[in-house]
């Protein structure tokens, strides 16, 4: 079974940019739907973005619109997110999953996950 790998995070400062990356070890990302979620400390794991891989239709979460850009590179069997103009409240541990149908917002809907990469963002 295919293994999720989140990696790109680390520690910026506010108004930075970070790309995380979410790679498939032993399968591909192919024609699955990826959802990019975040979890902070204290706080119940939340969605980010997804991106289907039916037609390519994204969803963003209202706290992160104009700033995230999710994107899926085949030749790399990645999906992607470009995170600009970071605040502090978008620290948290960022994970990437997968299912087998269309987008879906919701953490309950995603059946396999990555460890996560943790994102700091501070002064």
């Amino acid at each position: 079974q295919a293994q999720l790998v989140e990696s790109g995070g680390g520690l910026v400062q506010p108004g930075g940019s970070l790309r995380l990356s979410c790679a498939a070890s032993g399968g591909t990302l192919g024609r699955y739907a990826i959802g990019w979620f975040r979890q902070a400390p204290g706080k119940e794991r939340e969605g980010v973005s997804c991106i289907s891989g039916i037609d390519g239709r994204t969803h963003y979460t209202d706290s992160i619109k104009g700033r995230f850009t999710i994107s899926r590179d085949s030749a790399r069997n990645t999906v992607n997110v470009q995170m600009n103009n970071l605040k502090p409240e978008d620290t948290a541990v960022y994970y990437c999953a997968v299912r087998p149908y269309d987008i879906s917002p919701f953490v309950y809907a995603y059946p396999h996950w990555g460890q996560g990469t943790q994102v700091t963002v501070s002064s």
